[in-house]
């Protein structure tokens, strides 16, 4: 199956309507990620139909169950889950935090060539980071256990704010980690098409 047509399934299956413009852009991303991965190791993942279903069609699977204005992907990477966000979500403002100055890199020019206006790439560390403002909704995939992501990561989330964790199996244990005067709020089974994996978004909000 052809990579448009697989999309265009997957996003009907997600029920994320999006314009031939936007698939044009996911699809782009997708082509990006497999070109810089040969020299910058972005991702172990070397098919282009399993980097558009184990990581843009996942990344996209959250969008429904975020609401907010501003969004922050802690340990963006290759951009994920930031960038589909983006493009699913052209009204939000996001912005890609990444420590790795390669990857940083490569998120800077994917931007460029993928003519985001609503993205920008920050290069640092999430706990030494002071942003310019609070977020909406600040995501992780991949990063941490959920302990420490709360840890480093909850003096950028605004007070009424979420912090969003992407995993794969129902993460019983890390669940425990998560202390007053945060909880969890919501642990969302995801089902991602062609993808034969669990996957759950977990929810923390500050009571």
């Amino acid at each position: 199956m052809k990579l448009e047509e697989e999309l265009r399934r997957g996003l009907d299956a997600l029920e994320v309507p999006l314009s031939q413009d936007a698939q044009a852009k996911l699809l782009k991303h997708v082509e990006l990620i497999d070109k810089w991965n040969r020299v910058y190791n972005l991702t172990a993942v070397r098919d282009r139909e399993q980097m558009l279903s184990h990581h843009v069609l996942d990344s996209i699977a959250v969008a429904p169950h975020l609401r907010g204005a501003s969004v922050l992907d802690v340990g963006s990477g290759a951009g994920l889950p930031g960038i589909p966000l983006a493009i699913a979500r052209p009204r939000w403002a996001v912005t890609l935090l990444e420590a790795s100055h390669k990857k940083s890199t490569f998120l800077k020019q994917a931007v460029i060539e993928l003519e985001l206006k609503n993205v920008e790439v920050v290069n640092a560390r999430v706990e030494t980071w002071t942003a310019p403002a609070p977020y909406d909704v600040v995501i992780s995939r991949a990063f941490s256990d959920l302990g420490e992501f709360v840890a480093l990561a909850r003096h950028v989330c605004a007070e009424t704010g979420v912090l969003a964790a992407m995993k794969g199996v129902y993460p019983f244990e890390e669940l425990a980690q998560v202390k007053e005067p945060y909880r969890t709020t919501a642990v969302i089974p995801l089902a991602v098409p062609a993808l034969n994996a669990e996957r759950h978004l977990v929810l923390i909000q500050r009571q």
